[in-house]
């Protein structure tokens, strides 16, 4: 009965020996053929690469060679010209034989000669005798005539043609080709041999691979366990499972990198919407500043001409009075003209609209046109202003009133930012075809993070309530667009806050300047009936409400700053303070809580006046202890309507 199980198992043994024999068989013979072709493989890229390093490195050798050897005689003939020059000059043979008889420590140069201007040689040199030298002198350069190398190099001094100088030297180019193509042949052959030995070498460890990849199949196809993974890729002989493992792990690992790019998509498209929700952030919160400054500034110019009005209804015999309000709604009428002019001008520019009038310019015209707008502005506030311009006339390509309108726009800002009593200057100087013109100033300076943005719509250097003029934030804007219109460039400088700033306009023989501004002065006290304290910068509005209280009796002291207003307040003990917001040097509301802490300041009525009319400045100004909050323009029976209502504001204060 043991008999035929033994024999089953025998040939069962029988049959799976026979197999494993099969398949080392099968492995023996991919084994074989991959290492031939490896071995082929390594030995024929080896030779292939080799072969063609070493023609490119013989290329490359040859032509280094010749530019080094021609290059070298060139020299030699070069200093050979400089050094027998003076000989040649003063005919002095002799001089000129032994400066060439140096050339004998070059054994490479055969022969060498100096001939005169007419041509014919003047001195000669040969390292051996009987060489052969030209007749008469050629045209400078070189030449390469079989085995040597021929250079003529003229012989100039200060600026005379006096010679030329001959050399003649060896070109071993054959010698040089025959000695590196020796070295790279041997190079090649050692290369190939040891080529040979390492990737016959290399054989097992390529092999054996191969025996594990045809385990691994079989583990794979008996126990359809397909987390294993078979290393490599290779194709042919490893077999149809091998690529079907290669494909899954490809399918898999595309899969994969398909995700992470899905993930890094979607990161990017995260980045550019916060990105984008910021810049409309920004976008919106400028609107909002831009809104209520162009409010404001719309504003303060119309409180002098309702005053204005007020004047000519109230005063209407007196002809001085009427004259000069005829004149504050004239001057506060182009200021407002000149800012819608301004917004207009960005919207055209912006949408394509706006085009410019090109035409024969003078420097100095354009000079002028914008210091007649700008130069009441700069006197204004009591700044030196210097001008500097070339003496010959400058002419420019370009519209008279733009560039004009550019450099009253520079000029006017740097008056606007330059604390009372500074410096404005204007330079201009041509560069080449270039004009340049440099509008400095010792203002207050310009941080370095807004040196980038200064430029941009809407944006202000100083954007505190203490700032004496506040603009619209266009003014840089629309100077730097009407620049590049002109074919320009526009650049700020400055070395910090504090230190002032310079604007660089470059035009191509073509100038560009920048925008205008306009305020007045005047400041007066009388005495009657009420002490009244009035502060504002808009100088046009305080002198004429100034002037329309004194009229009526009271006594009315005028300033135009918070530290100025405080000292008035501490001297005058006024009985009414209308302040300003948007003061100099302090702004209302620090002035108001300053006033509050005198020993009068309690007995004082403040009234905020300020083109700032929204319901948190309302709300910032009681806060500060105003009792009253006016928005520009102001109508003078609201002012009439506040003085008689004094005893009920206590009141309501108490």
């Amino acid at each position: 009965m043991r008999a035929p199980e033994e024999a089953d198992k025998a040939d069962s043994v029988n049959e799976a020996g026979m197999g494993d024999d099969a398949i080392m068989q099968g492995n023996a013979r991919d084994s074989g053929t991959v290492r031939s072709k490896l071995i082929l493989m390594a030995v024929s890229t080896t030779f292939v690469a080799l072969l063609a390093a070493a023609l490119a490195m013989l290329v490359v050798d040859l032509r280094a060679f010749q530019c080094y050897w021609t290059d070298d005689l060139v020299t030699q003939a070069d200093i050979m010209a400089r050094v027998t020059a003076p000989a040649l000059a003063f005919n002095d043979s002799d001089t000129a034989r032994q400066n060439l008889a140096v050339l004998k420590v070059r054994p490479q140069i055969l022969a060498a000669a100096i001939y005169n201007n007419a041509g014919g040689r003047f001195a000669s040199y040969e390292a051996v005798p009987g060489q052969h030298f030209p007749a008469r002198a050629e045209n400078a350069g070189y030449r390469i005539e079989g085995g040597e190398v021929v250079v003529f190099r003229n012989i100039i001094e200060n600026g005379e043609l006096l010679g030329s100088v001959y050399v003649r030297s060896r070109y071993g180019l054959v010698e040089r080709l025959l000695s590196y193509g020796a070295i790279l042949g041997a190079v090649m052959l050692g290369a190939l041999v040891i080529a040979g030995l390492v990737a016959s070498r290399l054989q097992a460890a390529i092999t054996r691979p191969l025996e594990a990849v045809t385990n691994v199949a079989r583990q794979v196809m008996q126990r359809r366990d397909f987390t294993l993974r078979v290393p490599g890729n290779e194709r042919g002989e490893i077999g149809v499972l091998v690529e079907a493992f290669n494909d899954m792990l490809a399918e898999i690992g595309r899969r994969s990198h398909a995700l992470q790019e899905s993930n890094v998509t979607l990161e990017h498209e995260m980045q550019v919407r916060q990105r984008a929700e910021g810049a409309l952030l920004v976008a919106d919160r400028r609107k909002d500043e831009f809104l209520a400054t162009l409010a404001h500034e719309l504003r303060n110019p119309l409180a002098p001409i309702r005053t204005g009005l007020d004047i000519l209804r109230l005063r209407s015999g007196d002809a001085q009075a009427t004259q000069r309000a005829t004149d504050i709604m004239e001057r506060q009428l182009r200021q407002m003209v000149r800012l819608v002019d301004d917004l207009l001008d960005v919207s055209r520019i912006n949408t394509g609209k706006f085009t410019i009038k090109t035409g024969r310019v003078e420097l100095k015209a354009v000079v002028n046109d914008a210091l007649e707008v700008v130069r009441p502005y700069i006197e204004l506030h009591g700044h030196e202003l210097v001008i500097d311009l070339p003496d010959r006339p400058v002419f420019l390509h370009g519209d008279a009133t733009r560039l004009a309108q550019i450099l009253s726009n520079l000029l006017n800002n740097a008056a606007k930012y330059t604390n009372r009593g500074g410096r404005v200057s204007l330079k201009a100087t041509v560069e080449e075809r270039t004009l340049v013109l440099v509008v400095a100033d010792t203002g207050i300076g310009i941080a370095p993070d807004m040196l980038n943005s200064v430029f941009d719509m809407f944006v202000q250097v100083d954007s505190t309530l203490e700032r004496s003029n506040a603009g619209l934030g266009v003014g840089l804007s629309l100077a730097r667009k009407l620049v590049e219109l002109h074919g320009g460039a526009i650049e700020a400088h400055s070395a910090g806050l504090g230190h002032g700033s310079q604007f660089v306009v470059r035009l191509p023989i073509v100038v560009d300047p920048e925008l205008p501004a306009k305020p007045t002065p005047a400041a007066f006290i009388s005495a009657e009936t009420y002490r009244i304290l009035l502060a504002d910068d808009n100088v046009d509005f305080v002198n004429s409400i100034g002037a329309l209280l004194t009229a009526m009796g009271h006594s009315v002291v005028i300033t135009h700053n918070g530290p100025d207003a405080l000292a008035a307040a501490k001297r005058f003990c006024p009985d009414y303070a209308f302040l300003d917001i948007g003061l100099p040097k302090m702004s209302g509301y620090d002035l108001a809580r300053a006033i509050r802490a005198l020993p009068t300041g309690a007995m004082t009525v403040m009234i905020a006046v300020t083109g700032w009319g929204q319901e948190k400045d309302r709300q910032l100004a009681f806060e500060a202890g105003f009792d009253h909050h006016m928005v520009k323009p102001v109508r003078f029976e609201q002012i009439e309507e506040i003085l008689g209502n004094r005893s009920i504001i206590k009141k309501l204060r108490t």
